[in-house]
């Protein structure tokens, strides 16, 4: 065909020459990096780094990854129930009187989920693909088989991570259908702060049917702050049918969720003195722990003080503070009955403060309006404006 080089018993055409020659040779390695750090995910960095040796020498460089856990498969069986946080809760002489007894129905709730993190998380367990998903430093598996690494073996070969993302294939908390639960907590070396937003069930609003008589909308709004409830000491929908006593329940159990994680994340951080951030989610969007340069720093010169014999991190004393409202519409025509938002911090940082929990406004407290996404960062705002209730509970 016209215009096509020859290649047969000659020189080799121009065209051919060019493709010998790589590319990326030209591209300096700062471009290359930042090309990696914007892919992030750990799985098609170790691919890239079965590209080429420069591919191999650069991707150990990278500053930010995101490691996504697909499913996890056990090297050994359970512990044994001795050791579970239900025969510590059970234990004779230990957690006496009403909330002993709710901590004991949130452990016996959570208990498998929370091996299961630790599944996710330890060392002896493994991430499983089909694909390869070697690190950098690891040679590729052999074609069609299945590679175990763990998210530390696997972030290990990272030399110089700054930003980290993991993300657990589910929360933690098993909850029933219809129920909304959500939480963000940040630590340092215990819990720094923790917010909880929550519903007992989530619902269309029906379309409105025209009336002949005028109504003000802001005289029965729910997002109303002049709800008649909010002249009592605690609304009747609260504090009847369970309410109070299953909003405790959320609370510990998402404390428990945060503290495990946090423990668990302990050998990642030992081996990255250089993180500056890290972030582990769920794909469930249940729960995020948090964590920054400060925190991490903290974490490493103040060692982690475990709970007993339990896999996570001792909660301090704390403070809490609890917004409610019977019916709550949100932006779209989603409507949260029984809606809930729970404040937490460490009892001694609000003393050192005199006392201060959160300033006036929602405004003066965006840890607390802006932990969630739309359209639950609204609701949380709308909740805030409502009355306040106070709690209290002691380390556990």
């Amino acid at each position: 065909m016209e215009g096509w080089p020859c290649a047969e018993g000659g020189a080799p055409a121009r065209g051919e020459e060019e493709e010998e020659e790589d590319q990326f040779d030209r591209l300096p390695d700062e471009v290359l990096l930042d090309v990696f750090n914007r892919i992030g995910d750990v799985k098609a960095l170790g691919r890239c780094a079965l590209v080429s040796r420069r591919f191999h020498e650069l991707v150990p460089l990278v500053d930010s990854v995101f490691v996504r856990v697909d499913c996890v498969i056990p090297d050994e069986p359970p512990s044994s129930s001795a050791s579970s946080p239900q025969a510590a809760a059970a234990a004779p002489g230990r957690g006496r009187g009403a909330l002993a007894h709710l901590a004991r129905l949130v452990l016996g709730g959570i208990v498998r989920p929370i091996q299961a993190l630790g599944q996710i998380l330890s060392p002896t367990l493994a991430i499983v693909s089909r694909r390869p998903v070697a690190p950098p430093a690891l040679p590729p598996p052999p074609a069609g088989d299945i590679s175990h690494h763990s998210p530390s073996e696997v972030l290990r070969s990272f030399k110089e991570l700054r930003r980290l993302g993991i993300e657990l294939p589910t929360g933690e908390l098993g909850i029933d259908d219809g129920v909304l639960l959500k939480w963000k907590a940040d630590f340092g070396s215990t819990l720094g702060s923790c917010v909880i937003f929550g519903a007992s069930s989530v619902s269309s609003k029906p379309p409105p049917t025209p009336s002949p008589t005028a109504v003000d909308s802001s005289a029965t709004s729910p997002d109303s702050t002049r709800d008649p409830e909010d002249l009592a000491s605690i609304p009747e929908s609260l504090h009847t049918n369970g309410g109070l006593k299953l909003r405790v329940v959320w609370t510990i159990s998402s404390l428990i969720a945060a503290s495990a994680r946090h423990y668990l994340l302990q050998p990642i951080i030992a081996d990255h003195d250089t993180l500056d951030s890290l972030n582990l989610t769920d794909a469930d969007g249940q729960g995020v722990l948090t964590m920054n340069k400060k925190q991490l720093q903290e974490l490493r010169v103040r060692p982690v003080l475990p709970s007993g014999n339990s896999h996570r991190t001792l909660m301090p004393a704390l403070i809490m503070r609890l917004w409610y409202a019977p019916h709550l519409e949100l932006p779209g025509g989603v409507l949260l009955k029984g809606a809930t938002l729970v404040a937490i911090r460490p009892s001694d940082d609000v003393l050192r403060e005199g006392g201060g929990f959160e300033a006036a406004g929602p405004a003066g407290a965006s840890w607390i309006s802006d932990a969630f996404e739309e359209p639950y960062r609204t609701a949380a705002k709308v909740l805030f404006k409502r009355r306040t209730y106070s709690l209290e509970m002691n380390s556990f």
